[in-house]
């Protein structure tokens, strides 16, 4: 538990932040409510009594030294992490204190590691990107399936996601990775990003049941495509993401989540199924959940207790499966998510 720690998040007032604001109040830190809109804050503060509210700006560093002042650690959920990820990072740095970031941002999560990665390293930080449903996720199945492999030839991460209603914050994002990438689509392949402007692929994939086989857009890339190969040896990384969600994305008209439970989650359920293959040898692991933004904030709470009970791998600019058990990690959260991993096995053949 967080035995009143307190953990400051920005961008608490949006529809993530809120969920990660919740998560951290039920796990017994004390959220510190930031976010560059002040009326949004205050009316968030005015609905969680007891909670303080430090309005800040990325634009102004002061604000952001008063907002993580006396917190334990930081979690960003404000989009698009192409403009708040590394201002954040920086007042991190200079309080001293770990970051978490939810970013999806194929492009933000890219300039984390490449700004970050040495001095974070050399002094000691522990700064986490994209631990969430995109990135996060993935990132902690691929490393538990790929288990005692050092390598592997190929890894693919599939979405079954029954519907996608985004929100602004997902919509804001999406529109600066297209503008950062010129319109082009990107992918991962021969250990590199490699941006296209020919249409994705669609196939069919077959996922666990009960949804079985399901139309798919093919290198439908996400945050996995950064997480993945940050600390895997895998030079081919694939998403893919069921057709039905992804029209829900494009289509301008789509509404915004609703709640439909007394968690405010929505109704979307989702299945992720995550393949290695190595030398002929395929492992699989696989996730089932609700709701896509709710799921992300114990992701990112779960990170940020192990990174302050001194339950981690290394320290730097880290993803998830690098930097924590991910095998440890999945289980912690079987509240909110049904896992499936494959047994480990042995060099004799025996599973353990």
């Amino acid at each position: 538990m967080g035995t009143g720690q307190t953990v400051a998040v920005f961008g608490a007032y949006g529809h993530t932040g809120r969920f990660v604001v919740a998560e951290l109040r039920e796990r017994g830190f004390v959220p510190v409510l930031s976010g560059r809109d002040a009326a949004k804050l205050d009316a968030l503060a005015a609905s969680q009594p007891g909670l303080e509210a430090r309005p800040a700006s990325v634009g102004d560093p002061d604000s952001l030294d008063r907002a993580l002042a006396g917190a334990a650690a930081v979690i960003n959920c404000a989009g698009p992490f192409a403009t708040t990820a590394a201002p954040v990072i920086e007042a991190a740095l200079r309080a001293g204190i770990p970051y978490v970031d939810v970013a999806a941002e194929i492009e933000a999560n890219v300039d984390t590691f490449t700004h970050f990665a040495d001095r974070a390293r050399a002094a000691g930080a522990v700064i986490v990107p994209a631990m969430a449903f995109f990135g996060g996720l993935g990132d902690l199945l691929a490393t538990a399936a790929m288990g005692d492999w050092t390598a592997a030839d190929e890894a693919h991460i599939a979405y079954g996601l029954s519907s996608w209603h985004p929100t602004d914050g997902t919509r804001a994002s999406g529109a600066v990775s297209g503008e950062r990438r010129d319109g082009r689509r990107v992918r991962y392949t021969n250990g590199q990003l490699e941006y296209r402007s020919d249409e994705e692929p669609v196939l069919e994939w077959t996922f666990p049941d009960p949804m079985g086989t399901r139309t798919v857009i093919g290198e439908f890339t996400m945050a996995d495509v950064v997480t993945l190969p940050s600390h895997l040896a895998i030079p081919e990384v694939c998403t893919y993401m069921a057709v039905e969600a992804a029209r829900d994305l494009a289509a301008p008209g789509t509404p915004a989540p609703t709640a439909a439970d007394e968690r405010g989650r929505s109704a979307q359920t989702f299945v992720v199924d995550v393949v290695v293959r190595a030398g002929g040898h395929e492992r699989r692991a696989v996730a089932r959940g609700r709701d896509i933004y709710a799921i992300t904030a114990p992701l990112a709470v779960e990170a940020v207790h192990r990174i302050l009970t001194g339950r981690t791998r290394t320290a730097g600019v880290a993803s998830a499966g690098e930097i924590f058990d991910a095998a440890g990690f999945l289980r912690a959260l079987s509240e909110h998510l049904s896992v499936e991993l494959p047994v480990p096995v042995h060099a004799d053949g025996v599973a353990s």
